[in-house]
């Protein structure tokens, strides 16, 4: 990667230290990821050392994406207010707030006032991370630039589980945080030494009446998705139902009021590019299924194949690593083909590999499973930084704030969405196996219920994976000649 990158302004050209702006980035992205997945595996622990039920615990997940559910919408006009080195420092100061507390809470409160500053941190993060590439990257670059992004956003969280389950089996739930308190600081050093300002703020108007609306139109969604994961709560529960009405209706009150203004809150014209939408819904079904597949594999590890903590954590890790490493390597191929040669065979290769795991059972060999989670990663890495960068090529200089926010809330929500669509299905096939089973608190039976509800889950993935195909093959690439995309619009 070059250390020096040109980018011309109407004024005079710009010249950006890339390097040092990448590593405060990616080490800042890396800490911020791994820290989100570290903590799942914990769950049991802290469950018994601080004497909470699975529901109360759940909060640690729910209030983390709920603040992300809130906030990144709000990114871009905070990405077009303030400068690039103002909104880094904010993030990491945020972010070592949050460790910090989380590696001295005493109590639940405590570590959840720590999640909810961490989720602060990571909100201003991502849409940084992924505006800046787009400035100080030439468009024929982007997809080697991107795929590195991918290294971390894909890498720190498969590492998270083993480096945790090393963590836990030799000192307490607390040193998940105090190993990573370090590397924010360092992140936040390099930051104030060489970030550099990117973009110029244009100091739009905060428009309050737009922020509630967002805020409790995301905020609503999130919160009630992830309400029906937690397993006690059904979809026609009032507690889940209630959120998601709430929050749809603020959302559509929200879209009518961005497109009446003159300078909207979060610029939803940026849906008239076909290859944005296109990217938007093909990233929004691949977190989808990797968020789903990320918790119902371990869990399947954990209680059906009664692996240890650790165990699961090493089956994932191979896949992981793959994913990890070829990120960049599909980025390049981006540059040099486009998007539909790597996306299609990608989504042929994840329904495959999502069939075969709605087959597995007690008797399925760990390196069967540890082969087909490989796959599935390798089918990831093909889909997720091609269509995602694709469909920000197409948008003007101006509209990357917006498309950043927008790509970046709408992963999110997909996250929640998926993971409780997952749960809710693994929780049913479960209930019901055991309903005719003679024998339901046997181990034995105990794990055949689980085999069953993640069958159907992987099932439900699938299903996801196959709409992903038939969309992809109507993605094109974007031709970018001097900043601004030559792909027509219908």
């Amino acid at each position: 990667m070059s250390t020096m990158s040109q980018t011309s302004s109407p004024s005079e050209p710009k010249t950006f230290k890339v390097l040092p702006i990448m590593i405060a980035l990616l080490l800042s992205g890396f800490i911020g990821m791994f820290s989100e997945t570290a903590l799942n595996i914990a769950l049991n622990d802290l469950m018994q050392i601080l004497h909470i039920t699975t529901a109360t615990a759940q909060w640690l997940t729910t209030a983390y994406l709920l603040t992300l559910g809130i906030l990144v919408p709000v990114s871009g006009l905070l990405l077009q207010t303030f400068t690039t080195r103002q909104l880094f420092v904010t993030s990491l100061l945020f972010s070592i707030a949050g460790c910090l507390v989380a590696a001295l809470a005493p109590t639940f409160s405590v570590l959840l006032i720590a999640r909810i500053l961490q989720a602060m941190g990571t909100a201003l993060l991502l849409p940084l991370m992924f505006n800046t590439i787009l400035i100080i990257f030439p468009a024929e670059k982007r997809g080697a630039a991107m795929g590195i992004i991918g290294l971390v956003i894909m890498f720190a969280p498969a590492v998270g589980p083993t480096i945790a389950g090393l963590v836990l089996q030799n000192l307490s739930w607390h040193w998940i945080f105090w190993i990573s308190l370090p590397f924010l600081v360092l992140s936040l050093i390099c930051g104030i030494l060489f970030m550099q300002n990117v973009s110029e703020p244009t100091k739009p108007k905060i428009d309050l009446l737009s922020i509630i609306l967002s805020s409790i139109g995301f905020g609503g969604v999130v919160f009630g998705f992830s309400k029906s994961g937690e397993g006690g709560e059904g979809w026609t529960s009032l507690v889940v139902l209630l959120p998601v009405i709430i929050g749809v209706i603020s959302l559509i009150l929200f879209s009518v009021r961005q497109l009446k203004m003159k300078a909207p809150m979060l610029n939803l014209r940026v849906f008239k590019y076909p290859m944005f939408v296109i990217g938007v819904i093909m990233v929004f079904l691949c977190m989808m299924t990797i968020l789903s597949t990320m918790l119902i594999l371990p869990l399947f590890l954990q209680k059906g194949l009664a692996l240890s903590a650790l165990t699961a954590g090493l089956v994932l890790l191979p896949g992981g690593i793959i994913n990890g490493l070829l990120s960049p390597i599909m980025g390049s191929l981006f540059d040099k083909f486009g998007p539909k040669w790597l996306v299609i065979p990608g989504l042929v290769i994840v329904a495959a590999v999502l069939f075969f795991l709605s087959g597995i059972t007690t008797t399925s060999t760990l390196v069967l499973i540890i082969v087909l989670h490989s796959c599935l990663m390798i089918g990831i890495s093909m889909i997720m930084m091609p269509a995602q960068t694709n469909g920000l090529n197409q948008l003007p200089m101006d509209l990357y704030p917006d498309g950043t926010a927008i790509m970046s809330t709408l992963q999110q929500v997909a996250g929640a969405i998926g993971t409780a669509v997952a749960v809710s299905i693994l929780s049913k096939g479960m209930d019901s196996y055991l309903s005719q089973s003679s024998m339901p608190q046997s181990v034995n039976e105990m794990a055949n219920a689980m085999v069953i509800g993640s069958q159907n889950s992987f099932f439900f993935a699938m299903v996801i994976s196959v709409i992903g195909l038939i969309l992809a093959f109507f993605i094109r690439r974007v031709h970018v000649e001097h900043g601004t995309a030559k792909a027509p619009m219908h």
